[in-house]
């Protein structure tokens, strides 16, 4: 049987067209984090297709779910999702990255709706959002909250003190998800400070660990209906993802980071692999 982490995936027209959106953002603005954006697609999908209470209306009403990407760099695909829920008008996706635009390199609450957070510097989203999940507790408040965080992200302290404090707390409703792509802004995690045997270290900090394709729509699905018990503890989900999925030439390649332009054969390229959504 193939590991989690090398298992393909077709990715369907939702997740293609998906994608679309934030290759709006990329030509618009010219530049981006693709490659960080492209490997959250499916998790931020399932979140806001099947998972999370909120009001695209009214962003800020007191009873939602809160989502924090604390991987703030790949934000282009949050904003991508947020217009397909409508938060905001899609074609502001082709302002990403211009000056004077709602939409940064990094997301930014109180200037995007539905962000719950000015995140980018890393390892702090997990200790807002527990802030968010104890002050759920203390006003006897029925959201959960999830942090979306990258994995080279976790070799930030900040990120373990979190994970002490939640299960000191017992935080039923504060769930960590990892977009483990293995590669960091320069190279592989492997190498730059390998993280393995992840899954192990997480239960030792006192989470209830899972792990899944981070690109198969039905396994998320499934293992976020299984939140809907209480399990009396905080959750971590090892998503296994690749970065730059849906487009080969970027795959697992840190080259498509960031960029800074496109050159027409990368824009025809790109263009190529979103089919009948291509711009």
């Amino acid at each position: 049987m193939k590991k989690i982490n090398e298992l393909s995936i077709k990715l369907d027209n939702r997740s293609l067209y998906l994608r679309s959106l934030v290759v709006k953002c990329l030509f618009g603005g010219g530049r981006g984090h693709m490659g960080s954006a492209m490997s959250l697609i499916e998790i931020l999908r399932v979140m806001y297709d099947y998972v999370l209470k909120y009001n695209p209306k009214k962003p800020h009403f007191l009873k939602r779910d809160r989502l924090i990407l604390s991987k703030g760099h790949g934000c282009l695909a949050l904003y991508a999702i947020l217009a397909d829920k409508k938060f905001f008008d899609k074609k502001i996706l082709n302002s990403a990255s211009r000056f004077n635009s709602i939409l940064g390199g990094h997301p930014e609450f109180g200037k995007v709706p539905g962000v719950e957070a000015s995140t980018g510097a890393l390892g702090h989203g997990p200790a807002i959002g527990l802030g968010m999940a104890i002050a759920a507790k203390l006003k006897n408040l029925n959201y959960k909250t999830f942090i979306v965080v990258g994995d080279g992200e976790i070799n930030e302290g900040s990120f373990w003190e979190t994970s002490m404090i939640a299960s000191k707390y017992k935080l039923d409703n504060f769930h960590i998800i990892i977009d483990y792509n293995k590669i960091q802004s320069y190279g592989k995690t492997k190498e730059v400070l390998d993280l393995e045997p992840l899954k192990y270290k997480l239960e030792s900090f006192g989470y209830k660990v899972d792990e899944v394709n981070g690109h198969n729509i039905v396994n998320l699905k499934n293992y976020f209906m299984k939140l809907k018990k209480k399990l009396k503890k905080s959750t971590a989900l090892i998503c296994h993802t690749v970065k730059g999925k849906g487009f080969p030439f970027a795959e697992n390649n840190p080259f498509w980071h960031h960029k800074n332009f496109f050159t027409d054969k990368e824009v025809s390229e790109i263009n190529k692999y979103l089919g009948k959504n291509r711009l």
